[in-house]
């Protein structure tokens, strides 16, 4: 997949996604994972780091005695997040063009985020980007969705495509509804029948026949129109968002592709997480030997 129609997936299958179902998202992300939490607070007091995809920033506050930058691409999560707690550090950024400055932070964070970028080049090329930012030995904790997921709801196993469309259902909501110009008795009024091929004796028992008729047919109509509004008025709205599901081992393949050493790996939550750290320099002279 070439490098146009790869940014074209991205931005209309996860971040026109994302900036749609924002809030709703938001209102499901509230409550941090145990090894994320972990690793945050066992940050040295004082270290500074990145969240990278950090959505609504569940994770800024997670350890008071440390300093998080979070980014993410969709400025709507951006918003949700200044909305939680308007001392967050934010700024909207794409996590393969991170404004930071190189060699800058002591960790970074990537929750369930790479797994959005389209072609294996574009993660691993993610991750080589996270860690540019770290100095050297710092770690990046980087989740992905599995594809070992077969005791959860979505059932998704090994043998299933990893690449794969996931639905987010928005809830049902009310649209307006139409306002019509003219009364729909009007427009759906029925001519009055021709009484004159009708003995003049049973006109009247005829008429009385037509008239319930009219009424029947009417409610019918108005009976039709109602569950139509209703209809209208009452949809869920599905959203397809990009996912390429990780194998087991397949992120420290990735990690280790993109220049880092893996300290630490796992499984949590149908994610696949690994603790990269970026390897130390050693010069020898004017050479460089990692």
């Amino acid at each position: 997949m070439e490098i146009n129609q790869a940014a074209e997936k991205e931005q209309e299958y996860v971040h026109k996604v994302y900036n749609e179902i924002a809030p709703h998202f938001s209102q499901t992300r509230y409550k941090p994972w145990p090894i994320v939490t972990q690793f945050l607070k066992t940050r040295p007091m004082g270290s500074i780091g990145i969240d990278v995809g950090c959505g609504n920033g569940k994770y800024l506050g997670v350890n008071p005695d440390i300093y998080i930058i979070g980014s993410d691409r969709s400025d709507g999560l951006i918003e949700c997040a200044r909305g939680i707690n308007p001392s967050y550090n934010l700024l909207v950024a794409d996590g393969l063009n991170l404004p930071h400055k190189n060699e800058t932070f002591d960790f970074a964070i990537s929750i369930a985020v790479v797994h959005h970028w389209s072609t294996r080049e574009r993660r691993v090329e993610v991750i080589r980007h996270v860690l540019s930012k770290l100095r050297q030995g710092g770690q990046a904790l980087i989740y992905c969705w599995a594809l070992e997921q077969g005791s959860s709801r979505r059932g998704y196993h090994e043998g299933m495509e990893q690449d794969v469309f996931v639905p987010w259902v928005l809830p049902k909501s009310k649209s307006k509804p139409k306002t019509k110009s003219t009364p729909p008795s009007k427009v759906k009024t029925r001519p009055k029948p021709n009484l004159m091929n009708i003995p003049p004796k049973e006109r009247s028992e005829y008429l009385q026949r037509w008239k319930e008729e009219q009424q029947r047919s009417k409610s019918l109509d108005d009976n039709d129109e109602k569950q139509q509004q209703d209809q209208e008025q009452e949809r869920e709205e599905v959203k397809y968002r990009y996912y390429h599901l990780y194998r087991e081992g397949e992120l420290a393949e990735d990690c280790r592709q993109a220049g880092a050493a893996v300290h630490s790996e796992g499984f949590e939550r149908d994610n696949w997480w690994v603790v990269a750290q970026k390897r130390w320099r050693w010069y020898i002279g004017r050479q460089c030997i990692l």
